[in-house]
């Protein structure tokens, strides 16, 4: 099992690949808050739902300050297609080996049907200014997460 991320630890670094083929790291949102968020695969119902949820709350997020990030393992190439087919604003990245995944606890052991199996743990990471996580978020429910994110992080809806 991969260690979890507590508040007030320096949040891993990245340099991945976007959906467009351009590389996005983590420095490059240094002196902004970011929020990083895993989630199992593109194009299926609650990954598209959660994409759709914090798409839609882009310009209101980035009003109070934060950028958002999504990450998968998927291949750049479909999560082009999925920026496409649901016109979603925000940047998607691509882990394919899960290096960033595993670095940041958001691959492992998890329950599936009553089943128990590894694979992406449905996660959210706020990180501050200066790169530290303030916020990590295991197990995140798809809908209602970005409500429920704003709340935590004391924003109006």
């Amino acid at each position: 099992m991969t260690a979890r991320l507590e508040p007030g630890q320096q949040a891993p670094g990245f340099r991945l690949t976007d959906d467009s083929g351009q590389t996005v790291s983590l420095e490059d949102f240094a002196g902004r808050k970011v929020i990083v968020y895993f989630y199992p695969a593109a194009m299926t119902p609650g990954c598209t739902k959660q994409a759709c949820d914090f798409s839609e709350s882009l310009d209101s997020l980035k009003k109070d300050g934060y950028e958002v990030v999504g990450i998968s393992k998927d291949t750049p190439t479909k999560l082009a297609t999925f920026r496409e087919r649901d016109h979603l604003t925000l940047p998607l990245l691509s882990d394919q080996d899960l290096s960033v995944h595993r670095a940041y606890g958001a691959w492992g052991e998890k329950k599936l049907y009553g089943k128990t199996v590894e694979g992406v743990i449905r996660s959210t990471f706020v990180v501050d200014e200066e790169g530290t996580v303030s916020h990590a978020f295991y197990n995140v429910k798809a809908t209602g997460h970005v409500a429920k994110l704003r709340r935590d992080l004391g924003l109006a809806d």
